[in-house]
């Protein structure tokens, strides 16, 4: 008798989740969130260390940010660069 368990197309058609416990509300925050820091770093006179510094992040997590890995980042960390970046910002 067979211990393999049968698996069913969707099986094969869905690729497996890396962050199942992430929800979609919290990832269209922070997508929104990326653009916005990605487009005041590039217009920001601070260079990236700078801001990893400042916003208390490590380098890589900037890294992360501006290639577009956005589960390396959470939504208080994206919060804390644009506050870092942009001091003026006022609360939602």
């Amino acid at each position: 008798m067979s211990t393999a368990s049968p698996s069913t197309a969707a099986e094969f058609l869905d690729p497996p989740r890396r962050c199942p416990d992430l929800d979609v509300r919290d990832l269209e925050q922070r997508t929104r969130l990326m653009r916005i820091i990605t487009r005041l770093i590039a217009v920001s006179d601070l260079g990236n260390r700078d801001i990893a510094r400042r916003a208390g992040i490590p380098m890589q997590k900037i890294s992360d940010l501006l290639s577009g890995r956005l589960e390396q980042l959470t939504l208080d960390e994206l919060q804390t660069l644009r506050r870092t970046i942009d001091p003026q910002l006022t609360p939602p």
